[in-house]
């Protein structure tokens, strides 16, 4: 289930020199969204109100809390609040628990909560070798990935997570508020798809913090790839999980900061 993830808005609109003008914007939704497990309250996550069923089982792939073959089914629930979402899984699943948090999770923060230093900063799987790209495929990919920010372009206020094959023609993305919702949507997508994550690559339309790096090691995927600049705990972390990370992406250009021997040179013709 989901609700609308936009609205309209009327407002004004100043410009120097200008009378007020009456405006109509189209906003995103920012909804209250409860995630328990077996009935158990989790945490709560401020999320655009779509794809819930694949936020709440990517949340559960990227946040190291059970296989995705392990979640058995993901009810969800409105409520006058928000809504619930409420994931049951396999007996013994429960063995690898999630992060614990005592407060909501805000759509721009990953870890809003987690009470422990050492449950914000946890060891990561090791990525084998995955795929390998050309260079060129990441400017193709943004180029896909501008076309189909449906949101995005609607409202200017939201974040994208988009996966994409090796030759960089895009195969998923999804929408959010917040960055880490947005790759959580994802993960869960290619997990319900039963897409092979290390066989492509991940986009990301947001700043490059270190969760997003961890999220996208534990959903197996060996390269990350951010229009923004990532912060150093993030380089230190794709170094851990060897993973690639590629950042400050543009259509004419890239700087690639961790595990550059998955990208591929293009032979220069001679002069």
């Amino acid at each position: 289930m989901s609700r609308s993830p936009s609205s309209r808005r009327p407002g004004a609109q100043w410009r120097p020199g200008q009378a007020l003008e009456p405006l109509a914007r189209a906003l995103p939704q920012e909804t209250a969204i409860g995630l328990s497990f077996d009935g158990r309250p989790h945490t709560v996550l401020m999320a655009t109100p779509e794809h819930l069923e694949e936020l709440a089982l990517g949340f559960v792939v990227t946040e190291a809390i059970a296989r995705a073959e392990e979640v058995l089914e993901i009810k969800a629930k409105e409520e006058e609040q928000g809504i619930l979402v409420d994931v049951r899984l396999a007996p013994g699943a429960l063995a690898k628990k999630a992060r614990p948090r005592n407060l909501e999770g805000r759509s721009s923060c990953g870890l809003c909560g987690v009470q422990r230093l050492a449950d914000a900063v946890r060891p990561l799987p090791v990525l084998g070798e995955g795929v390998r790209i050309r260079h060129e495929a990441i400017p193709r990919a943004l180029a896909a990935l501008e076309e189909q920010q449906a949101l995005g372009r609607l409202t200017r206020a939201t974040h994208a997570a988009a996966f994409f094959n090796a030759e960089g023609s895009l195969l998923s993305v999804r929408e959010d508020v917040g960055r880490h919702n947005a790759l959580d949507k994802l993960a869960g997508a290619l997990a319900r798809a039963g897409t092979d994550a290390a066989a492509g690559f991940v986009v990301v339309t947001s700043r490059c913090s270190f969760e997003m790096v961890e999220k996208a090691a534990r959903m197996g995927c060996p390269i990350l790839v951010a229009v923004s600049a990532p912060t150093e705990l993030a380089i230190a972390k794709a170094e851990e999980a060897n993973l690639t990370l590629v950042a400050l992406a543009r259509a004419d250009g890239h700087a690639v900061f961790a595990g550059g021997e998955r990208l591929i040179e293009t032979m220069l013709e001679p002069a």
